[in-house]
């Protein structure tokens, strides 16, 4: 084990920050706990755990490498991800006044479906993408790490994230009711919109 403890720390706080940054994952677990309250929601969020495991894994068996050799593939990530984030929140605040329900691929009923929706909505997640390819190498020297290095990072990688989609889709759960007034849906998808676009417009930069 070549980890320390304060590097475990630093990613923890990493996959946090991560997690705080609105992005599809969000506004997947947003849809079906409206629509169905937290038994709705958390199939989902063990959906995402799935891609949580994957992009590690793909970074250390080296991925990242490639990506750091070649500059222009991350800077061609990043600009991808820069639209795609901008395009989410215009699309987001031209239709803030519709109802969440009314998309029917991301609130379908049924654990599996929501486990589905879950799994694509992080293996197409340009800001996890991002994470893992870019960020995830600058904590960790991966040409050393070992097999027990590998379990931690990816079960931080897992767990931390799960934790808040958790919390997050309980916290929403229990408020769907008053986020289902269309004045209160209205202003949740337009701060919603606003932060995908500044997201969008920082990531070149950072």
């Amino acid at each position: 084990m070549t980890l320390s403890l304060w590097d475990m720390v630093l990613y923890s706080g990493a996959l946090l920050i991560l997690f705080l940054t609105p992005g599809p994952v969000w506004l997947a677990l947003i849809a079906r706990s409206v629509s169905g309250g937290f038994n709705a929601a958390w199939p989902l969020a063990l959906g995402v755990s799935v891609g949580d495991v994957v992009w590690p894994v793909l970074a250390i068996l080296g991925v990242a490498w490639i990506v750091q050799e070649v500059d222009a593939a991350l800077a061609i990530l990043r600009w991808v991800a820069c639209a795609v984030f901008v395009i989410m929140g215009a699309l987001l605040i031209r239709n803030a006044d519709a109802a969440i329900s009314n998309d029917s691929r991301l609130t379908r009923p049924g654990m599996w479906a929501g486990f589905a929706a879950g799994m694509v909505a992080i293996l197409g997640n340009p800001k996890a993408i991002l994470f893992y390819m870019g960020v995830l190498p600058g904590f960790f020297d991966l040409s050393k790490v070992t097999t027990v290095d590998i379990a931690l990072i990816v079960g931080l990688s897992v767990i931390v994230p799960l934790i808040g989609n958790l919390t997050f889709a309980s916290f929403v759960g229990r408020a769907r009711q008053l986020v289902r007034s269309p004045h209160a849906l209205r202003r949740i998808n337009l701060g919603a919109g606003w932060a995908l676009i500044v997201v969008g417009l920082i990531i070149p930069v950072t």
